[in-house]
This record gives structure tokens, sequence and C-alpha cells, in this order.
């Protein structure tokens, strides 16, 4: 369990780093334009609650995933978060965001907070989408398909409430879950090859 908690706090931890950071150094952002898949999904504060989730389904694939992908989860948030910081700070972007005034609904009020809390920039790609990639990918398995698929089932919503709320583009987190899924399979097959190499079956 320390093993996990201290994954878990050195991973996370460096993303928020470098999220903070480039977003207090980068020059104002290039403006994105929504595709006609964002403006299909309409704007609804109520979807602040899954898209606070990802604060736990986060800590639960550090905390769930198997002993033997937890360093590679680990690994790949830090590698997606660096990539991440180098794209904000070379080509910043950011989007137009709609009007909001609250009302006197908690999902109104959470919205606001949130708003006030996170970047207007680091837009793509986008590091809620490409972290919560990773932690589903550590948690899923073909032995535990109905898990996985609930997991699955997370994780698009997550995506959907993203849109909702505005707080990216279709584009931010297709290029998020690409970024993931690169990083994470190049992680994979280095540990593959490394292992190989040490029993003896690559020259």
């Amino acid at each position: 369990m320390r093993d996990r908690l201290w994954c878990l706090l050195t991973g996370w931890g460096a993303v928020g780093v470098v999220y903070n950071l480039t977003d207090a150094f980068q020059r104002p952002g290039t403006v994105l334009s929504p595709s006609f898949i964002d403006q299909m999904v309409s704007f609804n504060p109520a979807g602040i609650w899954l898209y606070l989730s990802f604060f736990l389904v986060i800590p639960l694939g550090y905390l769930t995933c198997p002993v033997g992908r937890l360093h590679w989860l680990r690994n790949a948030m830090v590698i997606t978060a660096l990539f991440s910081g180098a794209v904000y700070l070379l080509w910043p972007t950011t989007m137009l965001y709609p009007t909001f005034t609250p009302d006197a609904s908690l999902s109104a009020r959470m919205l606001t907070q949130l708003i006030h809390v996170d970047s207007a920039q680091n837009c793509l790609p986008s590091l809620h989408m490409a972290l919560t990639t990773l932690a589903v990918w550590a948690m899923s398995s073909r032995a535990h398909l109905l898990r996985t698929l609930c997991f699955l089932l997370w994780y698009l919503a997550i995506g959907f409430s993203i849109l909702q709320l505005r707080r990216h583009l279709f584009v931010d987190l297709l290029s998020g879950t690409a970024l993931a899924l690169c990083v994470g399979a190049l992680l994979r097959r280095a540990a593959r090859h490394a292992q190989m190499t040490s029993q003896g079956r690559i020259p």
C-alpha cells in the first residue's frame, strides 16, 4: 500500500506541477473552434458531478490496478504530463467559453468554483481525458469483463461531462486520449523488451 500511495503522490503530483507551471508561463493561446460534435452537446452545469468523478477514478486506478501495472501507470502519467506541458508552452490553446450566470443550484455553484481555479488555456491535449484513459486502462482486464465495461462507461461519461461543461473541445479529448494510448503502449513495449533482454531472449 505504501508503494501505491507513493506512486499516486509522485505521478499525479507531477501532473499538477506541470499543469500549473505551464499555465503560469505560457503566452496567450490560440482560440480553437468548436466542431459539430461540440455544438451537438448542450451546455449543462449538472455535468460537474461526473466531471469531478475524475478525482475518484485517478486514485482508484493507483489503488486497485494490478501491481505489475503500478509503476507503468505512474511513469505514463508523468511522461504524458511532460509532453502535454511542452505543447502548452510551444502552442498554447484556448476556446470561447460560454457566458455563465450561476443560479442557486449546487451544480452551478460548484461549476463557478471550478472556473475560478481551472486554467482558461491548457486545452489541447486534454490532460483530464489523458489521465482518465491511463487510469481506466490500468484497471481494465479481460478476466473481469463486466468490471472493465463499467470502467469504460465511466470513462465515456467523464468525457461527455467535459463537453457538457465546455471545459474542453472534442479535439482536445481526442488528442488527450491518443497521447495517453501512445505513451502507454510505448512504455509497455519498452518493459517487455527489457524483460526479454534480461532473460537472454534478445542478444
